[in-house]
């Protein structure tokens, strides 16, 4: 039976699919609402499928089905083979890490400790917490305003009517009420681990509030030092609380999704909150083996966390609908007010991820990154080939003297000095910036065409608006360059991209490498072309000053300022001096004129 007769007969249910390859090895599983429809779907003209995804397919030996109950139960059976299997072509997780949890254990007198280990001996889990410094930061608070203790001594009513176990130092220092010894009854002692537990769950105010009725009460019994204790414990409670609480509590009980795609890679930010306050968060890095469909990959975010965090709030915030429904739970897209800002602070999460990461790939692997720049502009410009070789020009004149242009050469996203080109403006009178950058142009990549045809930038920037890209635009349609290259103006003031016949501008998002290395290769191209005006401009006055002496030319020139050094230092020589280089007559017809200016 081939692989085609074989789909053909998988059943129109909800379930998972597994396809193998001639070794037997599971290289890709998949979930369906419809096993036989979606599997079918493979199996189609290489030319309908994505590069990737009919490489795959070219693989496939076998393929065999599970079917399950409902959706949510083949995402989590899903989730399960993935990390059973670890198939080539499925969205991995990058983030291999273990995560810390808080453990509540099950004992007479309960822990509460910092653990990266799951045992299932009753105890009970609180996380996973992205960040170590929260969840520490977290136990010891917990550890501040109640007294619990540390020792991990078994602690039973017989042991403690014994005395076989001495008080340690924390008893001494009134930091734990001494279980061990009869301090504290196992009842008051598990009042207030199940006011932890409810502050880990997310119940701080009900815990606050609980204590602002003893308070009261006690106060109203003239039990004043016992309603101080209830006060300083709501104190402490509230001080904690305050600093999570992100909006108004009337939000209620959610589960916020981001997800941000970047090729191949895919960055998700979870959040949980319970009350107005972020209880829990978590970044998940993911690597698509072949090309998913976002859905698809928030999906399996979804189940991720579903895996870790078990089941999820009724109402779960998304940046768009995932390809799965599960019972009970409503995935709903804001569009204004709280939840919309909820998801707003999840995506700044992502984003940082993806910034970190970016950041992280250019110092380990600087091939690997460049590579991502340059594809990255390739996508965000739609070019049909890659911007490897990139050169970007620049105009400088200040009130209209010695116009110069500016042309600075990347390759492979890193500046190539040896390319980098000046050019005096020879056609051009006055400050004319439009057609100044039509006549660089032209002189760059004539001479290009005639030495070097082979070398033609596959991407051409122009530092200014539409009027200097539509004069360039015309000095590369003269050449007939139009076509070959890619020609697009970036605008300082708001960072816009301008493209030929698009009347509207580009913004490319600020935080993306590939508008980083247009605006680098715009400063760069700018920082030369003043370099060499600035040159010029110094050149020029000197010129102008002893230019303007009859009997002074280029040699003389020359001479005198190898021996004096500058103009000034020339009138403040005296005439003999002066006499040695050029003669009498002339050293004191250069002194009168220079003295009197």
């Amino acid at each position: 039976m081939t692989i085609r007769e074989k789909i053909a007969l998988f059943p129109h249910s909800p379930g998972v699919y597994r396809y193998y390859d001639a070794e037997g090895n599971v290289i890709y599983v998949g979930k369906a609402k419809d096993l036989h429809k979606r599997v079918a779907q493979y199996f189609v003209p290489a030319e309908r499928l994505t590069r990737k995804t009919a490489v795959m397919v070219s693989k496939i030996a076998d393929a065999q089905y599970t079917v399950v109950e409902s959706e949510a139960d083949a995402l989590l059976l899903e989730n399960n083979l993935i990390k059973q299997f670890k198939p080539r072509y499925n969205i991995l997780l990058k983030d291999s890490k273990t995560y810390p949890w808080i453990c509540v254990t099950a004992e007479d007198f309960p822990r509460v400790f910092l653990t990266r280990r799951l045992v299932k001996d009753g105890s009970r889990y609180f996380g996973p917490y992205s960040s170590v410094v929260h969840a520490r930061n977290l136990v010891e608070f917990i550890h501040s305003v109640y007294p619990l203790r540390t020792c991990k001594h078994k602690i039973t009513s017989d042991v403690i009517l014994r005395g076989k176990i001495r008080p340690c130092l924390n008893f001494h220092i009134k930091k734990c009420k001494g279980c061990c010894v009869g301090g504290i009854s196992q009842k008051e002692y598990n009042e207030n681990i199940e006011e932890i537990v409810s502050l880990l769950k997310g119940g701080g105010r009900e815990v606050i509030q609980h204590y602002k009725v003893l308070m009261t009460e006690a106060a109203q019994r003239m039990e004043f030092e016992q309603a101080q204790v209830y006060k300083d414990k709501m104190q402490s409670l509230e001080k904690h609380y305050s600093k999570s609480v992100i909006m108004n509590a009337a939000v209620g009980d959610v589960d916020v999704f981001s997800l941000i795609i970047d090729g191949p890679e895919a960055f998700g930010n979870f959040l949980r909150i319970k009350g107005g306050a972020v209880v829990q968060s978590l970044n998940l890095g993911f690597k698509l083996m072949i090309e998913e469909e976002q859905e698809a990959v928030l999906g399996a975010f979804v189940a991720e966390i579903q895996s870790k965090f078990g089941e999820l709030s009724k109402e779960v915030i998304v940046p768009f609908k995932p390809d799965v429904e599960i019972d009970g739970v409503e995935f709903r897209v804001p569009v204004r007010g709280d939840k919309l800002a909820l998801l707003e602070l999840s995506a700044r999460n992502a984003k940082e991820m993806r910034l970190n990461a970016l950041k992280q790939q250019e110092h380990t692997d600087p091939d690997a990154y460049k590579n991502m720049v340059m594809e990255s502009l390739q996508k965000q410009l739609g070019m049909k080939e890659l911007p490897v070789h990139i050169e970007c020009f620049d105009n400088s004149n200040i009130q209209g003297t010695n116009p110069v242009s500016a042309c600075v050469v990347f390759r492979n996203a890193v500046p190539s000095k040896k390319d980098y080109r000046h050019f005096k403006v020879k056609t051009v009178v006055g400050a004319n910036d439009y057609a100044t950058m039509k006549e660089v142009v032209n002189r760059r990549y004539s001479r290009m065409l005639e030495e070097n045809p082979d070398d033609l930038p596959q991407l051409i920037v122009i530092d200014g608006g539409k009027g200097q890209l539509s004069f360039a635009y015309e000095a590369l349609s003269e050449l007939g360059l139009i076509g070959k290259v890619t020609l697009i103006a970036l605008a300082e003031r708001m960072e816009e991209v301008y493209m030929v016949g698009d009347p509207y501008p580009m913004f490319i998002d600020r935080n993306s490498p590939a508008l980083k290395v247009l605006q680098q290769i715009r400063d760069e191209a700018h920082r030369f072309g003043i370099t060499f005006h600035r040159n010029l401009r110094s050149k020029a006055q000197v010129e102008s000053v002893l230019r303007s002496i009859k009997g002074v030319g280029d040699k003389t020139e020359q001479r005198l300022l190898l021996r004096f050094g500058s103009v000034a230092r020339i009138a403040a020589a005296s005439v003999d001096e002066i006499a040695e280089l050029v003669g009498r007559p002339l050293a004191e017809r250069i002194l009168e004129t220079l003295n009197n200016k």
